[in-house]
């Protein structure tokens, strides 16, 4: 007569390296991008030395600025099981907005930031009512709320490059601050400040609990008493104030504002958070990741650049690189399954 092994001697089996390493990513959604960015500038500063100059690495900071800042609200969003592909649209015009305000009308910089902030809010706002209160896909909403902004835009820029004067508080973003050879400016100070913040709201706050919850599974979350369409409208109004930061920080990259500017900033701020470890399916991430996905993103560009790769070989591992965070992200999706 046979009998049944105890369930409580398989429990207690030895797990395989695979298993031990898909748990060690779901917990750390952020380890793989890590060792893909130390690995990246590794080989790069092997292949040309120059990559690990105080000045270059400064370069790719400030590079990394613009895009970094955006996609801390495209996680935010993202984790929801959602995408925001007008979010670059959002901050170019809002950057024009306020610079427009300044230069043209004299406003305060103050209060063109203000009016700013607050405009971001109110477009993303639109996005997250046709969500979560009209019920629409978010990829269709914001495609068509994409192809509005940019419209809004050219309409109200008709062509003109804004530059403003230097002593101009919006340009404060801008400025450089000297550590030891390394370079920075606010713009990055500010960006990882941003990250701190939504970092802790997702990490520290009910809130931040809701949203993963609501990412992870919409009608289990309503089940439990969490109200969804709040959460979802939320996440769109912090990515929006999230955006009017990114606005900011443009206007002291560029000096000003051109309505051509950051002309990709919608996918390349997918991309960071995708090559970031945060889940296209919702409900798995850390913000952190998109931070160093999208240092990963310029790492990548520069290191090709000064190795002397053509610039389409450079698109090139982007994309490889973002196929591969998906496919890491499925794989761990189906193992916990």
């Amino acid at each position: 007569m046979t009998t049944s092994p105890d369930l409580a001697e398989v429990g207690r089996a030895p797990r395989t390296v695979g298993q031990r390493l898909h748990n060690v990513l779901h917990a750390h959604p952020a380890l793989s991008p890590a060792a893909v960015l130390l690995l990246a500038c590794v080989v790069f500063a092997v292949l040309n030395p120059r990559f690990v100059r105080p000045q270059n690495i400064s370069l790719v900071a400030q590079q990394a600025a613009v895009v970094g800042t955006l996609a801390a609200g495209q996680t935010v969003i993202i984790l929801t099981a959602g995408i925001d592909l007008s979010i670059g649209a959002v901050m170019v015009l809002v950057a024009y907005v306020m610079s427009k305000l300044v230069f043209t009308n004299g406003l305060p910089s103050i209060l063109a930031l203000l009016i700013g902030v607050v405009l971001a809010v109110a477009l993303q706002t639109l996005n997250g009512v046709l969500v979560a209160r009209i019920k629409l896909p978010p990829f269709i909403v914001t495609l068509g709320t994409l192809s509005i902004y940019t419209a809004i835009t050219l309409i109200y820029a008709q062509g003109q490059t804004i530059t403003l004067n230097p002593d101009v508080f919006l340009l404060w973003t801008g400025t450089t601050i000297d550590i030891g050879q390394f370079s920075i400016t606010t713009g990055v100070v500010l960006m990882l400040l941003v990250y701190a913040l939504v970092g802790y709201m997702l990490r520290k706050t009910a809130w931040g609990r809701h949203v993963y919850a609501v990412g992870d599974d919409l009608e289990a979350s309503r089940l439990a008493g969490i109200r969804v369409n709040r959460v979802l409208l939320s996440a769109y109004m912090v990515a929006g104030l999230v955006c009017a930061m990114a606005a900011w920080i443009l206007i002291g990259r560029v000096s000003g504002a051109d309505s051509n500017s950051g002309i990709n900033a919608n996918l390349e701020s997918i991309t960071a958070v995708v090559i970031g470890g945060t889940s296209l399916f919702g409900g798995r991430g850390a913000v952190v990741g998109s931070l160093i996905g999208a240092f990963i993103v310029q790492v990548f560009d520069n290191g090709l650049a000064l190795a002397g790769v053509d610039a389409n070989y450079q698109v090139l591992a982007v994309g490889i690189l973002v196929i591969a965070a998906v496919s890491v992200d499925q794989w761990i999706r189906r193992v916990k399954s």
